[in-house]
């Protein structure tokens, strides 16, 4: 039996919405059921999940082996202090060293990405002190921490820096966004002029520790790289005695196409952050990894952080069932399949909408940046609209999505696309169709010129 609609008003009227404004949360969408790629509101009407909720749903909703390992782990042993261990911790250690990169030699286990990191702050800043600055990207989220805002370079931040719910020591740099280059240039000719300014800015800067990537850019766009980016970064990151952090939070657990997005480019993090997927959301998990040489400082200096909940046993009950998943997912074909087939359809479905001026992606990771000229690559709206709250164009196309039964996350300039892993190619038909009427809104308003759709992420191939 579904609940009433004063049941939610009564919960909207003493609940804090998230990222919003309170005279916006009177009355959310109650969603009653979910299974494989689709949630049910209380109507019991059906909506294809195409960005996976938070691009976290890897394995989709109702998976019966991450059901029945949260039962049995609850009905066993739900929590001890994290001082103790547990059997299934045991189990999940081993299930994720067989699945990660072989440089990953220690966890750390918390409860979300933006937890992961902190925790990956603190070991920057306890093994590289003196040296304590870290730098991100303009085009970038990392939590709603205050070190997760500091590391943030999207809208969000502002609003966070105004009020000092941030943490110092965070600088940004260029980003590697070949469709608005900030350097004004065009691959390949710019020398990837992004990555080689990091090179000065270190150096100029001095006390650089860290610097964290989303290897993937994620809810900023899905900027994917050009093949030299990240092997750039990581020799200049090398010469000047500076960690590298790939913040895997959205991009892993298969969303490219490999475990991890950085596997991609055969480059190897210093630290790994990581939540959402590994667990694909049934469980609060945040997990920040460590190769040898970065864990070898601890085993002499104090470890210096930790939660009531770290290596909390119900939320590592997933990772063995969720590790075996994956594998028969990759195993089955249909990972490689539908991303091939996602990428073609997205690309012409793009160019058929001349309110798309980029779509970018790789695996099942993709966006639409929406414009209102594709010549100039004017925006329909700014970061300032995200802020104030002025109507939004990716808002109006996704809330057109929505009423016809597909759900995708907008933001202020790009529609995130990410459906489920163990989406087929009939269901990716039946959402784009939807997608395709949703879009016309933008056409609307769009300029019609005679260029292209540009499709920038074609440069890491």
């Amino acid at each position: 039996m579904s609940i009433s609609s004063e049941k939610v008003k009564n919960l909207a009227a003493h609940t804090f919405g998230t990222w919003n404004w309170q005279k916006n949360w009177k009355a959310p969408m109650l969603i009653e059921d979910a299974e494989g790629i689709y949630f049910y509101d209380a109507a019991g009407k059906p909506y294809i999940d195409f960005s996976s909720q938070l691009i976290c749903s890897n394995l989709g909703h109702k998976n019966p082996a991450l059901v029945e390992a949260i039962s049995t782990q609850a009905g066993k042993l739900p929590y001890v202090a994290p001082g103790f261990t547990t059997r299934i911790a045991t189990e999940a250690v081993e299930a994720l060293l067989d699945m990660l990169p072989e440089s990953v030699a220690k966890f750390f286990f918390s409860t979300s990405g933006t937890e992961a990191n902190d925790g990956a702050l603190a070991i920057t800043r306890l093994l590289k002190s003196p040296a304590y600055k870290v730098i991100s990207r303009y085009h970038s989220f990392h939590g709603a921490t205050p070190a997760g805002m500091a590391f943030t370079g999207d809208p969000r931040r502002i609003p966070m820096e105004r009020v000092g719910y941030t943490v110092n020591g965070v600088l940004f740099a260029p980003d590697c966004y070949c469709y608005r280059c900030p350097f004004n240039q065009s691959y390949p000719a710019c020398d990837t002029q992004c990555a080689r300014y990091l090179d000065y800015m270190i150096a100029e800067e001095g006390n650089v520790a860290a610097m964290i990537v989303e290897p993937v850019v994620g809810t900023n766009g899905r900027i994917v790289p050009p093949p030299e980016y990240y092997p750039i970064v990581r020799e200049i990151c090398d010469r000047h005695d500076v960690l590298l952090i790939a913040d895997e939070v959205m991009s892993g657990w298969f969303r490219t196409g490999k475990v991890m997005a950085m596997e991609h480019w055969g480059v190897t993090p210093d630290i790994i952050t990581t939540a959402k997927g590994c667990t694909s959301a049934y469980t609060p998990l945040g997990i920040t990894a460590a190769t040898k040489p970065v864990a070898e400082h601890f085993e002499d200096n104090l470890f210096c952080h930790g939660h009531t909940y770290a290596y909390h046993a119900l939320c590592l009950s997933v990772i063995p069932a969720a590790m075996g998943e994956y594998k028969k997912l990759v195993a089955s074909g249909l990972l490689e399949t539908v991303s091939a087939y996602l990428e073609k359809k997205l690309v012409a479905l793009a160019e058929k909408h001349p309110c798309v001026g980029d779509v970018r992606g790789i695996g099942h990771f993709w966006g639409f940046e929406i414009v209102k000229d594709r010549r100039t690559k004017e925006r329909f709206n700014t970061k300032e609209d995200k802020l104030t709250g002025a109507p939004l164009m990716t808002a109006k196309i996704a809330g057109a999505a929505m009423l016809e039964g597909l759900y995708l996350m907008p933001w202020y300039d790009t529609l995130i696309i990410a459906p489920p892993l163990i989406i087929t190619t009939e269901q990716v038909d039946e959402a784009l169709a939807i997608l395709d009427k949703a879009l016309e809104i933008g056409d609307r308003e769009a300029v019609e010129t005679d260029v292209s759709v540009s499709t920038s992420s074609q440069y890491q191939k």
